[in-house]
């Protein structure tokens, strides 16, 4: 439940088309929701700007559908990360307008508008095994409101294919770049622009890579200031965080005038 559907609730209810009661029925799981095995916290939305999201990993097929059903059944957007067919195949029985996004591992189904948010994103890869992570990236950002593009296998092991997107690179308002291997490609990326860089570093890369500790310890290590790290394999975390940087800059515009 966001604040949208608050505002809505009373503003029916000073018109007399809900009862006392149909408020309290439609706000009984504030601030979650208890089914056994999870409490959904359906007041994310308030507090975030978006609703939970499921985080599939260690998760029973069967209880990311209950969660999912009792999500959307809120009227709110659905998202969930590190999804394999399997789970969508549970998701899909309970709600078939679902959608899924195979090299990103990520289930959605929009139930009401997103508000698009201000500003541009690009995702960039350092290689086109990176685009996994990417995809994750891309469809948390679909969700959240995000303008974005993927730009992939820019690479410093060719260093102008990416002076080629220097344009581009030019009117984003947040980065998001992903590389494995050694990790290079944020600090190239942020000693270009003047956006924030939000690196993700990928389990990509031969055995010294360490499944990604080592670019991530590369990207910790810039020297480039203004680069955020994720996690490793993180895109959805990369997204959020833009998201979170856009929409406050966009309250506090408004805020101001």
């Amino acid at each position: 439940m966001d604040k949208d559907t608050i505002l809505q609730l009373l503003r029916e209810y000073r018109d007399g088309s809900v009862s006392e009661h149909e408020i309290l029925t439609r706000i009984k799981n504030l601030p979650y929701e208890d089914i056994g095995y999870a409490r959904i916290d359906h007041h994310r939305a308030l507090r975030w700007g978006f609703p939970e999201v499921i985080f599939c990993q260690g998760k029973t097929p069967e209880q990311v559908a209950g969660i999912a059903e009792k999500i959307v059944g809120n009227n709110a957007n659905l998202l969930a990360t590190r999804a394999d067919p399997v789970v969508y195949d549970a998701v899909k029985k309970l709600l078939p307008e679902a959608e899924y996004n195979e090299p990103g591992r990520a289930i959605s189904l929009i139930v009401k508008e997103i508000s698009p948010v201000r500003g541009y994103v690009p995702v960039i890869t350092a290689g086109t095994a990176d685009i996994p992570v990417a995809e994750e990236a891309l469809a948390t950002g679909k969700m959240l409101g995000l303008a974005m593009e993927l730009v992939s296998d820019i690479g410093v092991a060719g260093i102008h294919r990416l002076l080629d997107k220097r344009e581009l690179l030019e009117r984003a308002s947040v980065i998001i770049v992903a590389a494995g291997m050694e990790g290079a490609l944020p600090s190239v990326v942020g000693g270009m622009v003047q956006a924030p860089v939000i690196a993700v570093p990928t389990s990509v890369g031969y055995g010294t890579s360490l499944n990604g500790f080592t670019p991530l310890l590369a990207m910790l290590n810039s020297c480039v200031p203004g680069i955020a790290v994720m996690n490793v394999d993180n895109g959805f975390g990369a997204s959020f965080l833009a998201f979170r940087i856009l929409t406050t800059l966009q309250r506090h515009t408004e805020d101001n005038g």
